[in-house]
């Protein structure tokens, strides 16, 4: 039987290794991991998903997005031909932004954040994750958080506040945890509601995916 080979790519600033508790029955999935790579100056989101797309070895893969990594692999998506699009703890459209991002995109505040303060571990994950992030934890999101060159912040940062898409194509599975501080499952529509679940249940809620995820690729 051949596999089904599954993409993974992670959120703003973060590596691969938030994906290391994600375990797919190896006898019917081929995982693959993608990684953050520096943007060129000013470039396009459509630019950049068509050089991360070059990364992708196999014909019709799945792709599983989480946060912005979410926004990247829709983009992605219309480029090659894939089997499915599984994005987690995202948004679809610029409609389900919170009212801060929208604010911030029309007023262009996004521009003032000094993003090479962000470069220290603790601020980035401040900014990330909200200010209620204990001390114990700011060691463990070092490790995931490995992205954090200033060209690359400013331009994730700018690109994902000013995604333009209006509306997220029906066949996408969205996954959302119902107490997702960064994007407030108020504002999403169509997805599948984790009980419990906040923007970093990939990392505290990897057994509810591990049981649910080859389903949710396979239906």
């Amino acid at each position: 039987m051949n596999k089904i080979p599954v993409y993974f790519m992670p959120g703003l600033a973060a590596s691969s290794t938030i994906f290391e508790n994600i375990k797919l029955p190896e006898e019917q999935f081929e995982m693959h991991f993608l990684e953050w790579f520096l943007p060129y100056e000013k470039e396009s989101i459509e630019s950049y998903a068509s050089r991360m797309a070059q990364k992708i070895r196999h014909e019709n893969p799945v792709l599983v997005g989480v946060s912005f990594g979410g926004v990247l692999v829709q983009e992605i998506a219309k480029i090659i031909p894939v089997q499915k699009v599984i994005i987690i703890s995202s948004v679809k459209s610029q409609h389900e932004f919170p009212t801060r991002f929208k604010i911030a995109r029309r007023t262009k505040a996004y521009k003032l954040i000094p993003t090479q303060l962000l470069a220290d571990i603790e601020k980035l994950v401040k900014y990330a994750f909200g200010d209620n992030i204990v001390a114990k934890r700011i060691k463990l999101y070092e490790k995931y958080l490995s992205v954090r060159d200033k060209r690359y912040l400013d331009w994730a940062i700018e690109t994902i506040l000013c995604w333009n898409q209006k509306q997220g194509a029906a066949s996408i599975v969205h996954i959302h945890g119902d107490a997702d501080e960064v994007f407030p499952i108020k504002h999403i529509q169509n997805c599948i509601a984790v009980k419990g679940g906040t923007h970093i249940m990939i990392l505290n809620k990897f057994k509810w995916l591990n049981e649910n995820l080859p389903q949710l690729i396979i239906k």
